[in-house]
Order: structure tokens, then C-alpha cells, then sequence
């Protein structure tokens, strides 16, 4: 009986969960648009600016939160009353697209140039310290040398 009924709630919420998704419109806030707009006239973002144009941008913004517009919706209405200067992230289009594209593209190349360059320099290094490692003939001693050292060592305990 228990797992009929859970059956039977699980089919109902299934049933009418779309349903209940699509009539619940999300109610835009003030907050949430300041995040994404700017102060036209001070150049700060909306959330801390204190300018009386700061004052009448959130008036509008107020209004148009009222009528019940999303903010997409409402952020369209802020650059036809006020410019694209009213936006904190300019527009992926035009010249502010580089704004996107550039940065990932120099991380892209510099790891591409990590990639390429890191194995031969540490290649490089390691041959260099191989070759520091080795004696080589111009260090070696001669025999009266040599004897003369094994002499000192063995006079002072070494």
C-alpha cells in the first residue's frame, strides 16, 4: 500500500512538475539588476553609486520591476533610455568581442609555448648537468700530484 501511494506521489509530481516550472515566472529584483548595471554618469557599478542619476536609474529600474518585466527584459530597457554605458559587461559584439575572445586565446598560447619550449630546456639542462658531472681531463692530477695528496691526507688522518 505504502509503495503505491509513494508510486502514485512520484508519478503526480512528475505529472505536474513541468507544469508548475513553466507557470512560476522568476520576480526580477532591484538587487539583481544592479549587479549588471552601471552608474551612467559617475561610472560605478548601480549597488554602490550615490549620484542623483545613480537615484534615478534605480527609480526606473524600481518601475520597471513593478510592471513585472525579467531582467533581461529590463536591462534592454536600460540601454534604449540610457546607452550601452548602463551595462557592467559590455556587449559580445563588435569590437567589445575581443573583450571575451582575447584572454582565453593569451592563456592558450602560453601554455602552447610551455608545451613546445619545457621539454627542450629541460633537456638542455640535463645534458649541461651530465656534462658538469663528468670530469674531464683538464681536472685530472697527475701521479706526483696525486701521491703528494694520498701523503697529506694520510699525514692529517684523513
Amino acid at each position: 500500500m505504502i509503495r503505491r501511494l509513494t508510486a502514485l506521489a512520484v508519478f503526480l509530481v512528475v505529472l505536474t512538475g513541468p507544469a508548475a516550472a513553466i507557470a512560476v515566472t522568476p520576480k526580477t529584483s532591484l538587487t539583481a539588476v544592479e549587479s549588471d548595471a552601471m552608474c551612467v554618469v559617475c561610472g560605478e557599478p548601480l549597488a554602490v553609486a550615490q549620484s542623483p542619476q545613480a537615484y534615478s536609474e534605480r527609480a526606473y529600474i524600481v518601475m520597471l520591476v513593478n510592471r513585472g518585466e525579467t531582467k533581461p527584459q529590463i536591462l534592454r530597457e536600460l540601454v534604449a533610455q540610457y546607452g550601452p554605458a548602463v551595462l557592467a559587461k559590455p556587449p559580445a559584439s563588435g569590437f567589445s568581442l575581443s573583450l571575451y575572445i582575447l584572454p582565453p586565446a593569451l592563456v592558450a598560447i602560453g601554455v602552447l609555448i610551455l608545451v613546445l619550449t619545457l621539454p627542450r630546456w629541460r633537456a638542455r639542462t640535463r645534458r649541461r648537468a651530465a656534462a658538469s658531472a663528468t670530469p674531464s681531463a683538464a681536472l685530472a692530477l697527475n701521479p706526483s700530484d696525486a701521491q703528494r695528496l694520498d701523503d697529506e691526507l694520510s699525514r692529517y688522518g684523513g
